[in-house]
């Protein structure tokens, strides 16, 4: 698959989970989906103050997700440095004040502390990857500063490849739990691998 067809899929499958994420959070009833209804069925469950911590990670991840891909795909020339800095700092706040609140979520996620764990480790290297980015740009090391813009937007897609892992791991182990256990760590750990053989091929290729 040519470079045009994967930064095409990634853009499809960014839109389309943002799409998602707008029409059931914003438009329906979080109720209504999958996740929060599993959790409600549970006798012990609190919705508050949870569901507002949901609703700020979603929309915070979902900027970040969609505005990834211009970010990374699309050359700052001169007359779009402006635009490529002020969304870094929007991509940068969204991950750092998403990362944050899912620490929370972590603590009451569905699978119990495997999941949360899984989880946790997934906020904490998407916000040390993110400012590790930010640190390389502010201190000139472009090349450095992609790479890791890199890792922090694979981490991010974590939002579509959950998504995309879910299902087929629940009907596999039949049993939504048993399927988010191990959910919380493929959505992440396969991006990071996929991302880190990529970044090793770009700097084959400038060697060469």
């Amino acid at each position: 698959m040519g470079n045009k067809m994967i930064r095409a899929l990634v853009l499809i499958l960014a839109f389309s989970i943002a799409g998602y994420a707008f029409v059931q959070y914003g438009v329906l009833k979080a109720s209504d989906a999958g996740l929060v209804s599993f959790k409600l069925q549970k006798p012990n469950f609190e919705l508050k103050p949870w569901i507002y911590i949901l609703y700020i990670h979603i929309f915070t991840a979902i900027f970040a997700l969609i505005i990834g891909p211009f970010q990374l795909f699309m050359k700052p020339t001169n007359a779009r440095k402006r635009w490529h800095r002020l969304l870094g700092y929007g991509y940068v706040l969204s991950i750092t004040v998403s990362g944050i609140v899912s620490v929370y979520l972590s603590l009451f996620a569905t699978g119990g502390w495997i999941a949360g764990l899984g989880f946790m480790s997934l906020d904490v290297l998407w916000v040390a990857t993110t400012l590790t980015a930010t640190r390389k740009i502010m201190a000139k090391d472009i090349q450095a500063h992609k790479a890791w813009m890199l890792r922090s937007y694979a981490l991010t897609f974590a939002a579509v490849t959950l998504r995309i892992w879910l299902a087929p791991l629940a009907l596999l182990f039949g049993d939504f739990e048993a399927g988010f256990r191990v959910v919380a760590w493929v959505c992440w750990i396969p991006n990071l691998l996929v991302i880190e053989a990529v970044i090793f091929r770009k700097r084959l290729r400038q060697r060469q």
